[in-house]
């Protein structure tokens, strides 16, 4: 690169450049609006002069534990202000945070903790047996920490030496956290749901935290003082960085442990919930509470929804009830959504089936997403924008994840051609916005979480009564999909769905056995392998039967 006047005496300094990370997000708000409500929990109210104090003394009582630059911080816990606070705390002692899936079993649980070398776990009452079991199963013996959640009753020992309150009470209120030594710097681990064996974990830095926490905020429009209901797990990717997004807008983030219609909209009313992201379930959880538990509103709510796009019933039926319904698309590898279907005006003179055409796609990048495009991954070249051509979706960029953990194998071929691969099939319509049409890994999206087919189908192979099975994404209404598993079983013997399925359960983590089982002889082509194509189709006509 050539030297040119502009390179000449104008030095980076600490006086003009400063690494990128959304933790000066909570320095900013706590100075400009000190008695704002900053978290809604319950009776409970915390501002953010008080927020920010929290996680300082969780940063400090940290450093006092051992906890430095590179060392993980995992958490189990619900949708809590001690979840925001981990937020800030954990990265401001130099530590990564990694927030574990509640949903998951033991033994995938203590892959994480081993894998992720954990030196610290906060652990929240409702999820001590799991935790305790995967403890047992585990190499690692981290410090553990019982978080007890004041609006939790329900069963579950406190694990750990010491309670988060009393942890935190011997930290520094004041204590003068450091600014990461380069953006680049690991801020949180995000486990994948592990599609072909165990969980690959993905590491995110503060540069992509940062930016990514903004474009939340350009593209979804959230203003100043948003009110924010958390029904979007925390624990997944970091719950699409709205931990740091709505700080940064100074707004308020109403916590919520259970999905429930009643309660959510209590909340709505009560609190002037302006925002909300979720999956296919919590729509389905709002439009068909009882009549009594629903609210009318005096204003529009925002409601991002990722997964599979909502049918067009589903879309007339939100805005009726006072909801706009965004689709958005991404996954764990870019910090969570980074593709919008971004709205025109003009769209709202269609009819509601060209509407809900128009809905139905993923979208177009966020404007803190460099690149993104459908490429053939042959020749690296991008697919003719006519909505028919089938090819990769490839992004790159600032939110694209710094690699796999401890997986240099898995990082390069994510990363082939300098594009991040992800894995989705789809076409690229003439005005740019892209569409998935497959999946080329077989995942199958359930309430806003990855199940892979593959670890299911590897289940079902073991069950001494099988031959052949298949597991496809079947519609519904309530999930988005769920899993439908056809199964072939051995000659003379006979088998139930009830056996298969508990059979999945002993295996698998709840969420991911099949709902559905059907006992067909599987359809091969004549060289053996499983049409999946003609599964896929017999299991939509399923859905429309039912």
């Amino acid at each position: 690169m050539t030297s040119n006047a502009y390179d000449v005496d104008l030095p980076k300094s600490a006086a003009n450049f400063q690494p990128l990370s959304p933790l000066p997000f909570l320095e900013r708000a706590a100075y400009v609006f000190p008695d704002h409500v900053a978290v809604i929990h319950g009776r409970l109210r915390r501002n953010y002069r008080e927020l920010y104090a929290r996680a300082r003394r969780l940063a400090s009582a940290l450093v006092k534990a051992g906890v430095g630059r590179g060392d993980t911080v995992s958490v189990m816990m619900a949708n809590t202000p001690a979840m925001v606070e981990c937020h800030y705390g954990v990265p401001m002692s130099q530590g990564v945070l990694n927030t574990l899936n509640t949903r998951l079993d033991a033994a995938i649980l203590a892959f994480t903790l081993d894998h992720a070398q954990t030196k610290v776990l906060i652990v929240d009452r409702e999820f001590s047996p799991v935790i305790e079991s995967a403890l047992k199963l585990s190499v690692r013996k981290p410090l553990v920490i019982a978080y007890d959640d004041p609006e939790y009753a329900g069963p579950g020992e406190r694990l750990g030496s010491v309670e988060y309150e009393d942890f935190i009470a011997a930290g520094d209120p004041d204590y003068d956290w450091k600014m990461p030594g380069d953006e680049w710097d690991a801020i949180s681990l995000n486990y994948t749901s592990g599609t072909t064996g165990d969980p690959k974990g993905v590491v995110y830095h503060h540069r992509g935290a940062h930016l990514l926490a903004l474009g939340n905020l350009v593209v979804g429009d959230l203003g100043k003082h948003p009110v924010y209901l958390w029904t979007l797990p925390m624990f997944h990717c970091n719950g699409w960085c709205f931990p740091w997004s709505i700080v940064a807008a100074c707004g308020t983030q109403v916590c919520l442990r259970q999905v429930r219609a009643g309660l959510i909209y209590d909340l709505m009313a009560e609190h002037g919930v302006t925002h909300l992201c979720g999956a296919p379930i919590v729509m389905s959880a709002l439009l068909n509470a009882p009549e009594a538990e629903k609210k009318a509103f005096d204003r529009t709510i925002q409601f991002f929804t990722a997964a599979a796009p909502p049918p067009e019933a589903v879309l007339a039926a939100m805005k009726a009830a006072g909801f706009n319904v965004t689709h958005v698309y991404g996954l764990t590898e870019i910090y969570g959504p980074a593709v919008i279907n971004q709205w025109h005006e003009e769209w709202d003179a269609l009819p509601p089936d060209q509407q809900a055409q128009k809905k139905a796609r993923q979208g177009v990048r966020y404007t803190t997403l460099e690149a993104l495009d459908v490429i053939d991954p042959a020749t690296m070249k991008p697919v003719p924008a006519d909505g028919v051509t089938m090819g990769e979706v490839m992004m790159r960029g600032n939110v694209v994840m710094k690699g796999y953990l401890k997986n240099p194998k898995s990082t390069q071929e994510a990363f082939e051609g300098g594009w991040f691969h992800s894995g989705d099939l789809g076409v690229k319509h003439p005005d740019g916005y892209i569409q998935l049409k497959d999946r080329s890994k077989d995942i199958i999206i359930s309430g806003g979480e990855n199940i892979s087919t593959i670890e299911v189908e590897d289940v079902l192979y073991r069950h001494p009564k099988v031959a052949a099975a298949a597991v496809v994404a079947r519609p519904d209404e309530t999930w988005g999909e769920t899993p439908c598993a056809f199964v072939e079983l051995k000659p003379g013997v006979d088998s139930s769905v009830e056996e298969i399925v508990d059979w999945c359960r002993q295996h698998l983590a709840r969420f991911k056995a099949p709902r559905h089982v059907v006992f067909i002889e599987v359809p091969k082509t004549s060289t053996g392998k499983i049409q999946k194509f003609r599964l896929r189709e017999m299991a939509k006509e399923l859905a429309k039967g039912l």
